[in-house]
């Protein structure tokens, strides 16, 4: 959706992408020194393929200050962003026909990682009723003699979704059942959170540390995605294993990056109170607007920075152009094609129908964006069938 968005905007259309999923602010002075300090230190050269020991040592520090996990530094890795730590995790792990539990709304490269690596996805739906989340006893259901993996996302794309303590230690109590199944909690929105504090499962439930591989980086907290570093800790076996996998198709991540996280990780951490600040505002005024649209509804997020927005309330009307809306790819690419605004159609996450909108743009463009999603709901109109199945309901 971003690159179409992009087509139509090098074609002179006026579009505002709100599908993007980083953040829109520059990394911080302080990082960017940093990393200017390791070019001209000449720092430029490879590294040890788990990451420089500066580095490692000040993400031992950080999960032991921020989540009371206690890791020796050999058993936490660096790579290129944390998608490749997940890639190298189930790399690592999977013999074909191992099946890995991925609650849905999933990040969409979840269940083509668990392909690639040999693995069967098992999706289990998380319904908006529960908050988007896993529930005990569905993990219970899910959970077979061949399963590997529970893969967790808390702060949650594209939900916002977050997991308390309480509800990974309920989550922990099925685990704790069957011993084959580890678990890989992706932690990249820790720091984005709004409402309700943070919690990781190896801090929840210490006594499945070893079973846990916990998955962070810095491009969200500290606005560097193109930056490409994230890190993995866990078992020695495991990251032994990732470091291998790594070493034979990145070899590591850039020398520069590594340096320039030592300060984004272990440096002031001032710029996170403005993100998130920014953000929840911008949260609110998305939620307000976006629940005055008819057809469409949200729930108010507790992190990351996207709001996940049912449009089965537009499933069926007909658009300005005579098409009828079918399902939410049809309601994305009305928004983008007739009212340029550009949102992810929630398919892409295993979770229809939906749209997912990304705050992570200026309060004006939100603005603008939301009149014209406002705009898009009101010019569609009934069709017979839509009228039909209203005249049986009433």
């Amino acid at each position: 959706m971003t690159a179409k968005a992009s087509a139509l905007r090098e074609q002179g259309v006026d579009i505002v992408t709100l599908s993007q999923g980083e953040p829109d602010f520059d990394t911080p002075e302080s990082v960017q020194q940093a990393g200017i300090a390791a070019i001209l230190d000449g720092k430029t050269r490879y590294t040890p393929v788990a990451g420089v020991k500066p580095l490692r040592e000040a993400i031992r520090e950080k999960l032991s200050r921020d989540n009371g996990l206690d890791y020796d530094i050999d058993q936490i890795t660096v790579g290129c962003g944390a998608k490749q730590i997940v890639f190298n995790g189930l790399f690592a792990t999977l013999d074909a026909g191992d099946e890995v539990i991925v609650p849905t709304p999933c990040w969409v490269s979840y269940p083509d990682m668990v392909r690639l690596a040999g693995g069967q996805p098992v999706l289990v739906a998380c319904h908006e009723r529960s908050g988007f989340k896993l529930k005990p006893e569905h993990l219970e259901t899910a959970i077979t003699p061949r399963t590997k993996w529970l893969m967790l996302n808390s702060p949650n794309n594209p939900t916002g979704a977050v997991y308390s303590k309480a509800d990974l230690a309920a989550l922990a109590e099925v685990l704790r059942r069957h011993s084959h199944v580890h678990v890989l909690s992706d932690d990249i929105y820790e720091k984005l959170v709004y409402d309700v504090p943070f919690a990781t499962m190896a801090e929840a439930a210490p006594d499945l540390i070893d079973r846990v591989l916990t998955v962070n980086g810095v491009s969200k907290s500290s606005a560097m995605t193109g930056w490409r570093l994230g890190y993995g800790a866990g078992p020695k076996d495991l990251i032994k294993a990732m470091n291998t996998i790594e070493g034979q198709t990145s070899s590591h991540t850039s020398s520069i990056s590594q340096y320039a996280a030592i300060e984004a990780i272990a440096g002031n951490q001032d710029h996170i109170v403005d993100f998130v600040s920014a953000f929840r505002k911008r949260r609110d005024l998305v939620v307000e607007q976006i629940n005055q649209a008819e057809g469409l509804k949200c729930r108010v997020p507790d992190g990351a920075f996207y709001v996940f927005v049912s449009c089965v309330g537009v499933i069926g009307k007909v658009t300005g152009k005579g098409k009828v809306i079918e399902n939410d790819l049809d309601f994305a690419m009305h928004l983008l094609e007739e009212f340029g605004v550009a949102v992810v159609p929630g398919s892409g996450f295993m979770a229809s129908p939906y749209i997912r909108i990304s705050y992570a743009a200026s309060e004006d463009e939100l603005k603008r964006a939301c009149g014209r999603i406002l705009a898009a709901c009101t010019a569609l109109s009934e069709s017979e069938k839509t009228y039909e199945q209203s005249e049986a309901t009433a």
